[in-house]
């Protein structure tokens, strides 16, 4: 009950403060705003009849203008310290007026150079008077008594019937002396009859009190009043079309004359209605007040009674309840972030850091036992999660190891075959078909690495150019040829992002490759642009819906969980392209090429870019495979672009030296047919295992070998069953790619 009391009393007393504050405002405002709408309503009929060709003194407009700033004046200070001084910031409707306003000076001077039209001039003079009605209509409008919204309801339909028949008086003026309205501006003379009418008699007259009706009756049964509903029913009536537009009836001549004899009246008896709003409100406030009096005094015996008992009751609880919320605040703002990071790096997380379970039976020792629970399940599962997690890493990583080693020696004996057998092309260019796969499952091994937390090693010690760093990530590609290479600037790369960099671009340009039509061309450009170095990459693939670009640069965006992963284990070439930019500090955004294909624009931030340093003399230029050009008939009639990964290291990389136990054989030059124009550049060498991470460097314990005497006769006859097959689909592409 007491608790009924309180909260009842201050909803009194919440109304009554709100009351007095409407009072106040409404008391310093109402004024000035009455006699600047009246002021405005006269300097539009004024404006409208100059525009018209009527006669309008340039004195009396002048002064007609001033004493409408004048009347804005006084309005904006009223209306500034009544709501400073009620401590309310400049509520909405009052500051749309004020800023309508501010554009009264720009309207004036159209008006006088007759620029923007009539109806746009006194469409802003109209829209000036409505701002005004809606600040009235704004002074009660939550207020939580219905008595007194409906007394303020009556009184804004009052000024707005007033504002009707003053812009009758406007558009009439509008006419001029030749008495022609356009179909618009007859449109809204009538709308405005039909209005002020229907308003007065439905929402006006029926809430009045018999004295304040009296009053308007007064009014209505003035012979101004009646000329002024004689001439409404005449216009609407007897008006003829014409092609200039609406031709009013003579009676329309003498709106003015009737107009000026109630209209003053008509102001002075809506401002006397706005001042008894104001009246009830304070009574009401006052009422308020007193009921809020008696709550207090009929109930403040029992009140202090049942406020000392609980007081003695529950002080122990409320101790224990603020020692729970604290110990709780500080679990979950410090505690419980500090173990969740621990897990998530591998620490181990002692028991003595995490709540612990008293077995009190009371309530708040329930609920103390309860969090402490909830704690207690909620690092297990993130410790849990993160066992998985490492397990899962440690797992990617053995298989990278074993899978790592198995390629290290796959590009060995590409490299071995390669010097053996260098000599015969069809040969050769099996052997680098053998490089190109060899080299893609390198990447794959690096993308498992990437995926499961780590990093890709860089062995370079010096800068690339961009030229180059494209040639690298081209070649590994397995369909290559189709690649197209433009470095539209000549800047490097810093060494240590050049693996990174190249991988990322690598896989793009793989993506390109298998998603457009074999026969179409992969374009590849990198240029220098504010953010730093652009590198776009562009096929002519099949067309993707916006929807999907969103939901795949969501992914390059941002680090998925590996729920997601799971999820979309066909497309993990975009989330290892999303973890490589993000390590850089790049950005990858998918979009639709102008070829109808799709669009990879990369940004390289610019801190990874360094200048390209000129070759000085005496200073080992990068390693080049440059030979003189075939005889006609050989291998260079098919152009294909040869590149074998198992003989190449990018530029500045050392090339390791051959074991001396294995003699050099020598074989005819390659080759270096590229896309870059007529000269012929370098193709970027490999040095063995340099993409692969430390772990997988490191020496492994050698499978069993097996040895080459006891293999059977059939199993060499597979063998070269299988070697014959493999030349022969080489042999197959080769004539396929002669133009």
């Amino acid at each position: 009950m007491s608790t009924q009391v309180v909260m009842t009393a201050q909803r009194l007393v919440h109304q009554s403060e709100n009351l007095r504050a409407d009072v106040a405002v409404g008391e310093r405002i109402d004024v000035p705003l009455t006699r600047l709408m009246v002021k405005v309503q006269v300097e539009r009929t004024m404006t409208a009849t100059r525009w018209a060709g009527g006669s309008v003194a340039e004195n009396e407009l002048r002064e007609r203008r001033a004493a409408t700033d004048r009347a804005a004046d006084e309005f904006r200070r009223s209306a500034d310290g009544a709501l400073a001084a009620a401590g309310r910031e400049d509520e909405r409707y009052v500051a749309d007026l004020k800023r309508s306003l501010a554009d009264l000076a720009a309207f004036r001077e159209r008006a006088d150079s007759r620029r923007g039209g009539a109806e746009r001039t006194i469409g802003y003079y109209s829209d000036l008077l409505d701002r005004i009605i809606r600040v009235y209509q704004n002074e009660f409008s939550h207020a939580e008594d219905a008595e007194l919204i409906q007394e303020s309801g009556v009184v804004v339909t009052m000024f707005t019937v007033s504002e009707m028949v003053a812009r009758e008086t406007t558009i009439l003026a509008v006419a001029g002396p030749s008495r022609r309205l356009s179909s618009s501006g007859f449109a809204e003379f009538v709308n405005s009859v039909g209005s002020q009418r229907y308003q007065y008699d439905e929402w006006v007259a029926p809430y009045l009190t018999a004295e304040d009706r009296a009053d308007y009756d007064q009014i209505f049964a003035s012979d101004g009043w009646k000329t002024k509903v004689r001439i409404e029913d005449a216009v609407i009536s007897d008006h003829r079309n014409t092609a200039s537009g609406i031709k009013l009836p003579t009676e329309a001549g003498a709106w003015r004359a009737a107009y000026d004899k109630f209209a003053a009246r008509l102001a002075a008896l809506d401002a006397k209605q706005a001042r008894a709003v104001l009246v009830h409100a304070d009574a009401k406030a006052t009422q308020l007040e007193t009921e809020v009096i008696w709550l207090i005094v009929g109930n403040g015996a029992a009140l202090l009674a049942v406020a000392a008992v609980i007081v003695l009751t529950t002080r122990s609880v409320l101790r224990r309840l603020r020692g729970l919320h604290q110990r709780t605040v500080a679990i979950a703002e410090d505690t419980l972030p500090d173990v969740v990071a621990r897990l998530q790096r591998g620490q181990r997380v002692d028991d003595d850091a995490l709540p612990a379970v008293s077995g009190d039976q009371d309530e708040v020792g329930r609920i103390s036992d309860a969090f402490a629970r909830v704690v207690f399940v909620s690092v297990d599962g993130h410790a849990q999660l993160a066992a998985e997690r490492q397990g899962f890493g440690m797992f990617a990583a053995g298989i990278a190891s074993r899978t790592g080693n198995l390629v290290s020696r796959q590009l060995t004996l590409t490299d071995e075959l390669q010097d053996a057998f260098g000599h015969d092309e069809e040969l050769l260019a099996g052997l680098m078909r053998s490089d190109q796969l060899t080299v893609g499952m390198r990447r794959q091994v690096e993308n498992l690495l990437i995926l499961a937390g780590g990093e890709i090693p860089d062995p370079h010690t010096e800068p690339m150019r961009v030229a180059d760093l494209l040639r690298e990530a081209a070649a590994e590609v397995e369909d290559f040829r189709r690649i197209e290479r433009q470095a539209l600037d000549e800047i490097s790369v810093a060494a240590r992002v050049i693996s990174e960099i190249s991988h990322l671009v690598a896989e793009l340009l793989d993506n390109a490759t298998r998603f457009s039509p074999p026969q179409s061309k992969v374009v590849v450009r990198a240029e220098l642009v504010t953010d730093g170095l652009l590198v776009d990459i562009e096929d002519r693939g099949p067309r993707v819906t916006a929807a999907t670009y969103e939901e795949m640069n969501g992914r390059l965006h941002s680090a998925p969980p590996y729920s997601v992963l799971a999820e979309n284990a066909h497309r993990l070439g975009l989330f290892v392209v999303g973890h490589i930019a993000e390590q850089l500090g790049a950005t990858v955004t998918l979009r639709r090429s102008v070829y109808g294909g799709t669009s990879a624009v990369v940004i390289l931030p610019e801190e990874l870019l360094v200048p390209t340093e000129p070759v000085r003399a005496g200073k080992e230029a990068p390693r080049a495979a440059v030979t003189p050009a075939p005889a006609p008939g050989t291998l260079n009639e098919r152009k294909p672009e040869l590149v074998l990964h198992a003989k190449t290291a990018p530029a500045g990389r050392r090339t390791p030296e051959r074991s001396p136990e294995r003699p050099v054989e020598s074989k005819p030059p390659l080759p270096s047919v590229t896309r870059d124009g007529d000269a012929k550049p370098v193709l970027p060498e490999r040095v063995p295992q340099a993409h692969i991470a430390e772990r997988l460097r490191a020496p492994h314990a050698p499978e069993t070998a097996v040895d080459q005497d006891a293999a059977t006769p059939e199993e060499v006859a597979d063998a070269w069953a299988d070697y014959e097959h493999g030349t022969q689909t080489v042999e197959e592409e080769l004539r396929q790619d002669q133009p």
